[in-house]
């Protein structure tokens, strides 16, 4: 035993940390959070979007993306070919419709 020196003992009280159950709680609280605030929002988004080009119809009129707006002349597989102004149309995808308007509303504008 030294003068100078004090002895070290050695703890043999068990480190104080989260059990294993507290963690797995833990870990199943995240996904939860993650599913409902992310998650569902967007398979919500998805479907609603999958009705909205499943339901487009000859005629109607529409907002697609880049916000261009116009009258949708002819449909075929994954494309509409779309009647922005008197003799003016293109093709876009269906996937690139953002929204459909109220009937006269290419009338008002």
């Amino acid at each position: 035993m030294s003068f100078f020196i004090s002895e070290a003992y050695a703890n043999t009280a068990p480190a104080a940390g989260p059990s294993m159950w507290g963690q797995l709680i833990m870990l199943g609280g995240f996904a939860l959070i993650f599913y409902f605030l992310l998650l569902r929002p967007q398979m919500k988004r998805q479907k609603e979007h999958k009705s909205l080009v499943e339901g487009l119809q000859k005629g109607d009129e529409i907002v697609f993306a880049g916000g261009l707006i116009g009258r949708i002349n002819k449909l075929e597989d994954d494309f509409a070919v779309v009647e922005l102004a008197q003799g003016v149309d293109i093709k876009i995808q269906k996937s690139s419709v953002l929204a459909t308007l109220p009937k006269g509303t290419l009338k008002n504008i």
